[in-house]
């Protein structure tokens, strides 16, 4: 029966009785549990995400140096704007500056050089007048041949904990963007000099024929009995890259590579991270060592030549020996921890190429 309204209930309470057991306290002490287990985890990430890091430049005990070198009386450059940091761009990036203080163009009428000679230095362990005479040294045969030249320091670029060895890879690679209508790009180690002023880049080592004529073909890559050798069918016109060995092995004090998607692949494949965080006992030249033996991509544009046609060194004991009429001459003494050494060693050679230069207007 369908009633109009619902049973009355009954108006005297029942006697009180306790309340029956719950788990509802247990959830939610165990939730409580949790909760703070994630905020534990979800502030220890953020933590972990800002807080300061080895492998940035301010916690780089050689970035300190080389900031601390710059600020001190007798380093750095006495050359106009060449002893500063580059300024930093509106968004805080060192690249917005576009390294205008390292950079100089001497090609005619404003035009792009054909050629650009890359040398970075070390301007906190080598005395500013040693480094200003290399200086002088590369405008002298850039101004005469209308090349550019590009001479950033270490400590520019944040090599997230890698030796520093490696700037000149990403100095090179710098360099692509910095003129992207250059031809040809010169690395030269900043403890050598050029010697032969009338020579060229694109006419004596560049040239198609000159490198057919100078080529070593289906010799080993890495002296004395490396399996793999140069192609003995490359042609001059395909080189893109061209270096030497000395008596260790590939020499990275001094190669060329000619401007292009190329010249780009190889360096981003040279710098990858994985090649650096490898601690190569020679960290980028034994990393290229690796790379050309294991990468037919890069073999089949690289050409050895005799190693004086770009990379002479001073004494015999590592490799092939300066002589009179070779485009330049590394002085194999040098090292990081004794400018002096160094200077001592190179006073000849900064002599002859002084006595020998020709004074370009």
């Amino acid at each position: 029966m369908h009633f109009a309204y619902p049973p009355r209930k009954n108006s005297n309470a029942a006697a009180f009785k306790p309340r029956a057991p719950s788990r509802l306290p247990l959830i939610r002490r165990g939730r409580k549990r949790v909760l703070a287990i994630g905020a534990l985890i979800f502030f220890g990430l953020v933590y972990f995400l800002t807080r300061p890091s080895g492998r940035h430049s301010g916690a780089n005990p050689w970035m300190a140096a080389h900031l601390k070198a710059v600020k001190e009386e007798g380093s750095g450059s006495t050359l106009p704007n060449l002893g500063k940091p580059p300024a930093a761009g509106t968004d805080g990036s060192l690249f917005a500056a576009d390294f205008s203080a390292a950079t100089e163009n001497f090609a005619s009428f404003g035009k792009a050089p054909l050629v650009v000679l890359v040398t970075v230095f070390d301007e906190t362990n080598f005395h500013r007048a040693y480094l200003d005479t290399v200086r002088e040294n590369r405008r002298q045969y850039a101004k005469k041949h209308g090349y550019g030249t590009f001479s950033p320091k270490v400590g520019y670029y944040d090599l997230n904990g890698s030796p520093l060895s490696w700037t000149k890879v990403v100095a090179m690679r710098h360099a692509l963007t910095l003129f992207p209508e250059s031809t040809y790009f010169w690395f030269l180690d900043q403890n050598a000099f050029v010697m032969n002023m009338d020579m060229t880049i694109e006419g004596d080592i560049m040239a198609p024929a000159k490198i057919d004529a100078a080529m070593l073909k289906d010799f080993p890559v890495v002296p004395p009995d490396s399996i793999i050798k140069t192609f003995s069918h490359l042609r001059g016109q395909d080189v893109e890259f061209l270096l030497t060995q000395d008596y260790d092995g590939l020499s990275t004090s001094s190669f060329v590579i000619r401007n292009g998607e190329w010249a780009r692949f190889f360096f981003e494949t040279w710098f990858d991270p994985l090649y650096r965080s490898y601690n190569f006992q020679k960290a980028e030249t034994h990393a290229l060592e690796h790379i050309v033996q294991w990468h037919p991509t890069i073999l089949s544009r690289m050409a050895l030549v005799p190693q004086r046609t770009i990379n002479a060194y001073s004494k015999v004991e590592h490799g092939a020996k300066y002589e009179t009429g070779d485009l330049s001459v590394r002085v194999v003494g040098c090292i990081r921890t004794s400018s002096a050494i160094c200077e001592n060693e190179a006073a000849p050679f900064i002599q002859a190429w002084r006595g020998g230069e020709k004074q370009v207007s």
